[in-house]
């Protein structure tokens, strides 16, 4: 009796901590609605495992499903404008990994590009993601959360075209003269002020620049220099991902009336997303998120905690 006793404590023990960690996995669709090729290109972080691929084609109007373990966190973009070259060496006009190959294995994107991140099943089990324009951009991206939860759980993105905004002297041209991604301040001009270093390293000192500005008033949801944490990450529990490359504006409207209306654009989380593949820093996380992710989606999990410490001590 004492035994099986035993097995259902720790049945109970091993179903509370999958409630707590969060889900098994993430499921990442990626889809490509620009009228060309799109080469997403993948990075994890340090401290996370690499996924099944670092890179592929996404040929107008396809999609790719990805799998991602829990706790998972990195970055994905797209790569526009990639060949071949005689000795079959791959490279990108904007996004290029370096690699020389179509998978990126371990290689981040040269800026400008448009980045997607994400931190999964972090402080309070909730997954942090943002769209960041910090590394400038170089096409529209939306992601939209599927199934998830949480007060801030909202799509984000950049829809519009900002290379057709883009100032002359952050553009980067193609051969023929087209304007094909344009550059954050800070790659531009490799200035303090525009890239938060130096007498510039902190929130108070780094202010938003009239370049930033540009970016920021054009997709108000994305990062547009290091220190936008407010208005840009977003946080929810448990859902899967749909990250679209050149959405028309009709998918984002529907895309954000599918979403619970009860979720704020305004982020709680006062935590910096940090640039160099390492993970959010959830130090920072307001008392009242952390108030708000234990509220009624961790009851449960409290209960079943509760019993299985209960059924552990009646053991002795």
């Amino acid at each position: 009796m004492a035994q099986l006793t035993l097995s259902i404590a720790m049945f109970s023990l091993f179903v509370a901590h999958s409630f707590i960690s969060g889900v098994v996995s993430t499921t990442f669709t990626i889809a490509n609605k620009c009228d060309y090729t799109v080469w997403p290109g993948i990075l994890s972080n340090a401290d996370a495992p690499a996924l099944s691929t670092t890179g592929f084609a996404l040929q107008k109007g396809e999609t790719k499903t990805i799998t991602a373990p829990t706790s998972w966190g990195g970055r994905m973009w797209g790569r526009t404008f990639c060949s071949e070259d005689s000795t079959g060496k791959f490279s990108c006009l904007t996004g290029d990994c370096g690699s020389g190959k179509l998978e990126c294995s371990g290689s981040g994107a040269a800026p400008p590009a448009t980045l997607a991140e994400f931190k999964l099943d972090g402080y309070g089990g909730m997954d942090y993601f943002d769209v960041s324009l910090v590394d400038g951009y170089n096409l529209p991206l939306l992601v939209v959360p599927q199934g998830g939860s949480g007060q801030n759980c909202s799509r984000t993105g950049c829809v519009v075209d900002l290379n057709g905004l883009c100032p002359s002297e952050l553009k980067v041209t193609s051969s023929a003269g087209d304007s094909v991604a344009c550059k954050s301040a800070c790659e531009a001009f490799r200035q303090p002020q525009y890239c938060c270093n130096g007498a510039y390293a902190t929130p108070d000192t780094c202010k938003p620049s009239s370049y930033s500005e540009i970016f920021k008033n054009a997709c108000p949801d994305a990062y547009s220099y290091a220190y936008d944490d407010k208005t840009s990450t977003f946080t929810c529990i448990s859902a899967n991902y749909l990250i679209t490359f050149c959405p028309t504006p009709n998918t984002s409207q529907k895309a954000s009336q599918g979403q619970n209306t009860d979720c704020a654009i305004t982020s709680t989380v006062n935590s910096t997303m940090v640039y160099e593949g390492a993970a959010l820093d959830q130090s920072g996380a307001s008392p009242s998120t952390r108030t708000h992710v234990f509220g009624s989606n961790a009851i449960a999990r409290i209960v079943t905690v509760t019993v299985a410490i209960w059924q552990l001590r009646h053991l002795f």
